[in-house]
């Protein structure tokens, strides 16, 4: 079935019939017998055939760093749950952790008609903004501060701040941090300024030896925490900047025959599933990971709505907070 024989059934032409599906001026009395055939045909018009003559896709191409990751699940359910209310779909675009790739799919993208990008981004190259200033429809960041793009991001400072003064609070000074590199401005640079403006306020000077960076993955936790016991001078608390790598800490000090947190303390961020069974449970900061996602398909969805000039960047910003989950850790 086609429109060309839905014109044949209906009795009207066929431009009547393409005026109808794309929501052109179609008489009333042709509204009605063109509406009858295609319910008594059970007619879909081509989601392809309906991109060449409106220029729209209806999919949202989403880049994520890792899929596996709940972080990342939960983002995404967020934005798939909120783009369905507009009769879109995504697509989904693994990066598996690698640059490369993210630059690969934004190009992909960028020349395989989608009408937006969200992108939940680890960090932002000079790479990245050239080929993403090229890309002329909506771009949304997810989990890093842009100036340069529409975004939704985590409070990671004070997230940091007070998850430390927690351990400041509770009598420690001997603080150590095992982050990652400073290239991922949000979990790298600002949770690593929130640890160390904590100990300014409190007085204590932060000691290079007690600063640990990795990769976010268990096996890096359990790594670092190794270096960090095995000083002469080793920390009475840990603050790592997610729970994977908290959790790998936890398992060396468990494995050696530290207890926590009779012997050490430890906290982190992210209030993954797996942080709540732990023993003992983490203490940890949630963060709403799925309204990132929520948030991010909001902003996507008033930019395609706004159909905005292709000479002007209409930049929308939401700042999330967070909740502390003060566990056995501690």
């Amino acid at each position: 079935m086609n429109i060309i024989e839905i014109a044949k059934l209906a009795g009207v032409s066929k431009s009547t019939v393409s005026r109808y599906l794309n929501d052109g001026y179609v008489s009333e009395d042709n509204r009605f017998k063109i509406q009858k055939i295609i319910e008594s045909t059970g007619y879909t018009p081509s989601r392809q055939a309906k991109n060449l003559r409106t220029k729209k896709t209806n999919l949202i191409g989403v880049i994520v760093p890792k899929i596996s990751t709940e972080t990342a699940s939960r983002v995404v359910a967020g934005i798939s749950d909120e783009v369905s209310k507009y009769g879109y779909d995504i697509l989904i675009a693994n990066t598996n952790l690698s640059v490369d790739k993210e630059i690969e799919y934004l190009k992909i993208f960028k020349n395989n008609q989608v009408d937006g990008i969200i992108f939940m981004a680890t960090k932002l190259t000079e790479k990245h903004l050239q080929v993403m200033d090229i890309i002329e429809f909506p771009i949304v960041i997810v989990a890093q501060k842009t100036e340069n793009f529409s975004c939704v991001y985590n409070d990671d400072y004070n997230a940091s701040k007070d998850m430390v003064k927690l351990l400041l609070k509770s009598g420690h000074r001997e603080i150590a941090f095992i982050g990652v590199t400073e290239e991922d401005v949000s979990v790298g640079f600002e949770r690593k300024r929130g640890y160390i403006d904590a100990l300014s306020e409190y007085g204590v000077s932060y000691k290079e030896e007690f600063l640990k960076i990795g990769d976010f993955s268990m096996d890096s936790g359990y790594k670092l925490a190794e270096e960090l016991m095995n000083q002469n001078e080793k920390p009475k608390a840990i603050f790592a900047v997610s729970d994977s790598i908290a959790i790998g800490a936890m398992q060396y000090l468990t494995d050696m025959g530290f207890k926590i947190p009779g012997d050490i303390s430890i906290c982190s961020i992210g209030d993954s599933q797996i942080s709540r069974v732990v023993t003992p449970k983490l203490t940890t900061a949630h963060y709403f990971y799925k309204t990132a996602g929520q948030k991010s398909a909001e902003i996507m969805m008033e930019l395609l709505s706004e159909k905005l000039d292709s000479s002007k960047k209409n930049i929308k910003e939401i700042k999330l907070g967070y909740r502390l989950e003060i566990r056995n850790s501690i």
